[in-house]
């Protein structure tokens, strides 16, 4: 809560307490509040510039630098001395809000001295921390219920102040509280994304090579040192170079506060707005010496590689074939049509004009810390599986993924599975869903507790089977236990749960832990038409070309990817 000073439009600077929503509706309205208006400093480069600072302590609204990190600064145009073509843009990839369908909301109480609180978030168990330092209590006294989430787009990752102080609010009134946000109040209060000013310098040969690229980053952390923060530093320029071979890279990022909402890791956070930097980089190299965008990226991309490829940036890529994804959405578009096209109706002089736009682009997924989750599956004596799951869905499809995973493991009916997660008492250590990590870390994580729940309950059907262990097969299309060559006489899952305990059944838990990020990567082409006129743009075609990996779910794929574009 705002003391003394206000920073943004949307920061907390009271809490009404009423029994009914209308009579906190009328309490605000006799709440008076004085201001003495301040400098608003709304735009980066004004609050590099200012002489008033956002947080005095700071002693500056420059809050963090790859160069006061120790990283190396941008040498300037000294290292575009032999290009034969240079050019240089300025972007300002635009501050969004995330508009979540659910906006925020949570509720609180205290039973038998434990504080139990529902929060509509990503992340219960990291959560749970941040409310245990705002009641100054034990995180083993607070169990945070994460229900349904209707969207969060990394914005809902950390509690947000009315979230934190509703512990002490119910504390204080005796009685369970409970808070909920209009829309109007989401659209300031729930942190915003990308907000990133971008000077580009690129330059190579005439012939298409581009030889050097230099990036400056100004990243608008809004009015709070947080997140917003570090997404520059260590999301945008690790991931600057994209996926071509540029022999001389440079990228400097500046992190500066505003009177503006707080910046959060939002939708990729950080590694988009390296994307779309580096992207119109090349698009407008390719229109300054002549050459089709596509071709200029064919020159350029880095060659197929099946084995890590350290950049000049010094990031390290797992695997990658960029120009293989780049042609087949070229060939899915009809690349070569829809140009010739193109340049008929320039040629008539059309008043409907036709744009193409191409992107090539890789990005780091699960490369938050700690690069592991936690999974435990229960068997019940009536044979139904409980998965319990560090990940917290809000969207992706987590509980169908997962029961398909254990599924394809155990045998049992995808029917037969429920899904857990999002309950500090039921699943008190996970690392919620962000950074594109939940199948890679979250779902491989069920795999290897299912795998190794099958090696505990294979002992016990040996038992009930009489049977030596290292002569026993699981049947995965019945879900039973049979020795092997033997299959009239088996076990099921019921069978060894209740071996193992008649009241709880069998249970594994386990984590993984991931070697490494991982690099996907893809390929879009985006055909439109515009109407020189108006202005009026109509969307014809687009393609897009991902580097999905292994697919669980065809479906929950293309929907995802639907859903992104």
């Amino acid at each position: 809560m705002a003391i003394g000073k206000v920073r943004w439009v949307g920061e907390l600077v009271a809490a009404i307490v009423t029994e009914r929503p209308d009579q906190g509706e009328d309490a605000i309205e006799r709440a008076v509040i004085e201001y003495e208006t301040l400098e608003p400093l709304i735009d980066v480069e004004q609050a590099m510039n200012s002489k008033t600072l956002i947080y005095e302590e700071c002693g500056s609204n420059i809050v963090m630098g790859t160069v006061e990190m120790g990283m190396p600064d941008n040498t300037g145009d000294a290292l575009f001395k032999d290009c034969e073509v240079v050019v240089k843009g300025r972007f300002m990839n635009q501050r969004v809000a995330p508009c979540p369908l659910e906006a925020r909301g949570s509720a609180a109480t205290w039973i038998d001295g434990r504080l139990h609180q529902w929060i509509s978030t990503q992340h219960a168990q990291g959560v749970r921390g941040e409310v245990a330092k705002a009641n100054k209590i034990d995180a083993e006294k607070i169990r945070i219920i994460t229900p349904d989430v209707g969207g969060g787009f990394g914005a809902k990752i950390s509690a947000y102040s009315e979230e934190l102080l509703l512990g002490n609010i119910s504390k204080h009134v005796g009685k369970p509280v409970r808070w909920r946000e209009t829309r109007s109040e989401s659209m300031v209060g729930l942190g915003h994304g990308r907000a990133q000013l971008q000077y580009i310098t690129i330059g190579g040969t005439k012939a298409g090579r581009v030889t050097a690229y230099q990036l400056n980053a100004i990243q608008d952390s809004g009015g709070w040192v947080e997140v917003g923060t570090v997404l520059a530093p260590f999301m945008t320029r690790p991931m600057s170079q994209g996926v071509y071979d540029i022999e001389r890279m440079e990228c400097r990022t500046t992190s500066v506060v505003t009177n503006t909402t707080p910046i959060v890791a939002y939708r990729g956070a950080g590694r988009p707005e390296a994307t779309a930097a580096i992207e119109r980089a090349i698009d407008l190299f390719a229109a300054e010496i002549g050459k089709d965008p596509a071709e200029v990226r064919r020159i350029n991309l880095i060659p197929k590689f099946m084995e890590t490829h350290k950049t000049k940036i010094g990031h390290t890529y797992d695997v990658g074939d960029y120009g293989a994804a780049l042609e087949k959405a070229m060939a899915i578009a009809k690349y070569s049509e829809a140009r010739a096209e193109q340049a008929e109706r320039r040629k008539r002089g059309d008043k409907i004009q036709l744009g193409i736009g191409v992107s090539v682009y890789v990005e780091i997924t699960g490369g938050v810390d700690p690069m592991q989750e936690h999974a435990k599956i229960n068997i019940l004596p009536n044979g139904r599986a409980v998965v319990y799951t560090g990940t917290s869905p809000h969207g992706q499809g987590h509980v169908t993924s997962w029961s398909m995973i254990a599924s394809s493991e155990t045998g049992i009916d995808i029917k037969d599975i429920d899904v857990v997660w999002g309950d500090t008492d039921l699943v008190p250590s996970g690392g919620g869903t962000m950074g594109s990590r939940s199948l890679q870390q979250g779902g491989a994580a069920v795999q290897k507790v299912s795998i190794e729940l099958v090696d505990e309950a294979r002992k016990l059907a040996a038992q009930l089977l009489e049977a030596n262990e290292s002569d026993i097969v699981l049947d995965k299309t019945t879900g039973a236990f049979h020795v092997a060559g033997t299959p009239s006489i088996s076990k099921s899952w019921s069978d060894v749960a209740k071996a193992a305990d008649a009241k709880t059944g069998l249970a594994h838990e386990g984590i993984f832990v991931a070697s490494s990020a991982t690099f996907p990567f893809g390929a879009h082409i985006a055909i439109v038409e515009v109407d020189t006129e108006t202005g009026q743009v109509k969307h014809r075609r687009h393609i897009a070309c991902d580097d999905a990996g292994k697919v669980v779910n065809p479906l929950i794929l293309d929907g995802q990817i639907h859903g992104g574009i």
